[in-house]
């Protein structure tokens, strides 16, 4: 079953921004797994206050961007600050742009790529506060619901999910009928 990867932090994700698309790929046929930093469970959020807890399927710095079909970073606010911290993390997610497989990142999230430095002349969406950063980065900034430049998918806030799960199964369905016609 084609897999789908979503790395998160041990806390501080916006569980909306990693229920929902877990859903959508779920729906789709495909089989999401939660890569964290550290193994056990991870603590989401809705905005500052403790939602649920899930299980960690795999631990980042022993995973390998081959086995997934995509890559889905969830935001929140401390979710992608302590994923930005973490070389394995920030390694595991530039190997994953570099492979021009999806990669889906929403509010925050961007963080992390610019961390891995995979947003110059790349144009995104984000949270507001993270225009500054990205530009910075080398990015061109847009205020609009969607943005798909390349294989990065990116949206501003959980307001914008129904377009980002739309575009990302839409990325892996694309990503897997060429993986078919190929082989």
């Amino acid at each position: 079953m084609t897999q789908i990867a979503f790395l998160v932090a041990p806390e501080g994700i916006e569980r909306v921004e990693l229920t929902e698309p877990w859903q959508a790929v779920s729906d789709a046929g495909f089989e999401p797994v939660l890569l964290s930093t550290e193994t056990g469970q991870v603590q989401t959020f809705d905005h500052l206050d403790k939602a649920e807890t899930r299980p960690v399927d795999g631990v980042v710095g022993s995973a390998d961007p081959d086995q997934y079909a995509a890559l889905v970073l969830p935001g929140g606010v401390a979710n992608p600050d302590a994923l930005r911290q973490d070389e394995a993390a920030v390694s595991f997610v530039g190997r994953f742009v570099a492979s021009g497989k999806p990669v889906a990142a929403i509010c925050h999230a961007p963080w992390t790529l610019i961390e891995a430095d995979v947003v110059r002349d790349r144009t995104l969406t984000s949270w507001p506060s993270l225009r500054t950063d990205l530009t910075n980065a080398g990015a061109s900034w847009v205020d609009e619901r969607l943005v798909v430049d390349g294989n990065l998918i990116t949206s501003r806030n959980p307001d914008d999910l129904p377009a980002f799960c739309g575009a990302l199964v839409e990325a892996v369905n694309h990503g897997v009928d060429s993986a078919a016609a190929v082989e």
